[in-house]
Parts: C-alpha cells; structure tokens; sequence
C-alpha cells in the first residue's frame, strides 16, 4: 500500500486532511483531522461505499447517515479517521444489491438478503483498510462497528481496538 497523496477538504463539518492510498489493485480514501500519530482511542470508521445513499438519497439505507455521524464525531473531538472502501453492496456488487432488494422487501435483514440472492453475506476484505490504518501510527483506536469481520482483520493487523 502506498500513500499518494494528501490535501486539505472543507466540509461542512469542518476541514478535513483527505490523504489516497494505492496498491496495485485499489484506491482507498482516509479522510482524518488531528495529530493521530501514537495517539490513544481515535474515532475510527472503515465505510464502504454506497452507490444509492451518497449519490442517490435513497431513503432505502443509512450509510449517508452513517458517514455523516462519523464526520460530526470527528468534528466534534477534532480527532479521528475514516477509511472508505470501494465495496459497494459488501463486497458484491452494484448487481448483488439490486438482486437482493426483492429479499430485504420481504423482510430480511441486508445480509441474509445477498444470501437468498445467491451471494455471500459478507464479501468485503478489510485487510488493506488495516495496511491504511497501521500507515498513520495510531496507539490505539475506538473502532465505529459492530461487524466482527472488521474488527477481526485490524486486529490481525496489531492495530489495537479499545471498545
């Protein structure tokens, strides 16, 4: 993983340092504010990309919700990183999250939805997010999630996770 370039983003939850990752496979996005080197229990949110909650307003998800949570969080302690991934419908797909609207329709959750539509529940590797996240020397942080895949790759990866 490579660090390619840093800039500066004003949002209106204030002024972020945006910073791009590569290898040669993927971009990765961290947008962050504060001095996060050996710093103890950063806010920290890995958010994979949501082609219908940022672009299109669904009312069908809350990952824009989410997103901007964890920006008004940030703001808020000035400290903190997001790390947003290119894993739009958890790793499956634009097409898989179509396919499995008919399924959450009749009352499944997300994740059993890809299931029934012949996908896997949980598709995303989180393995170059944890790459990312070690780059930017961090003690410790309180990771934004419930989902044990995340928390399993960071810590495979020694970053250490308070919460």
């Amino acid at each position: 993983m490579q660090k390619l370039a840093d800039t500066t983003l004003k949002t209106r939850f204030g002024l972020f340092t945006e910073t791009l990752f590569a290898d040669t496979q993927q971009e990765i996005i961290c947008l962050h504010m504060g001095n996060l080197k050996g710093a103890n229990a950063v806010y920290c949110r890995l958010h994979s990309s949501c082609i219908y909650g940022h672009y299109f307003n669904s009312l069908e998800c809350d990952c824009q919700q989410q997103m901007d949570q964890a920006m008004q969080q940030i703001a808020a302690k000035s400290a903190g990183i997001i790390v947003l991934l290119d894993q739009e419908g958890k790793g499956n797909g634009h097409l898989a999250l179509i396919k499995s609207k008919a399924f959450k329709a009749k009352g499944l959750k997300q994740a059993e939805a890809y299931q029934a539509a012949g996908y896997p529940a949980e598709a995303r590797d989180f393995t170059a997010a944890a790459q990312v996240l070690a780059s930017f020397e961090m003690a410790s942080v309180n990771l934004d999630s419930s989902n044990e895949h995340k928390r399993a790759a960071l810590i495979s990866a020694g970053i250490k996770i308070e919460n």
